[in-house]
C-alpha cells in the first residue's frame, strides 16, 4: 500500500510540473516579458517610477522632460553615427 501511495504522489508532482510548464509557455502578450518590458519603458518615460509622484509634480515633469531630451539626443547621435559610417 505504501508503494502505491508513493506512486500517486509522483504522478501528482509530474502533473503539477506539466501544468506549470504549460502556464509558463502559454503567456499572452500582456503578461509576457515583452509586454512587461514595454510597460516599464512607458512608466520610465512618463515619470511614473518617481519616488512619490503624487507629492512632487515638478519632479515628475522634470524627469519626463529630461528623459525625452535624452531620447532625442540618442536618436540624433545614432543618426550622426550612421551618416559618418556612410561616408
Amino acid at each position: 500500500m505504501v508503494a502505491m501511495k508513493g506512486g500517486d504522489e509522483e504522478r501528482q508532482r509530474e502533473a503539477r510540473e506539466a501544468l506549470e510548464r504549460v502556464e509558463r509557455d502559454s503567456e499572452t502578450f500582456a503578461s509576457s516579458s515583452l509586454g512587461r518590458a514595454a510597460r516599464r519603458l512607458g512608466d520610465h518615460f512618463s515619470g511614473r517610477d518617481a519616488d512619490h509622484p503624487e507629492d512632487d509634480r515638478i519632479e515628475v515633469w522634470g524627469k519626463r522632460i529630461g528623459r525625452a531630451l535624452g531620447l532625442v539626443l540618442l536618436v540624433y547621435l545614432l543618426y550622426a553615427l550612421m551618416q559618418q559610417l556612410a561616408h
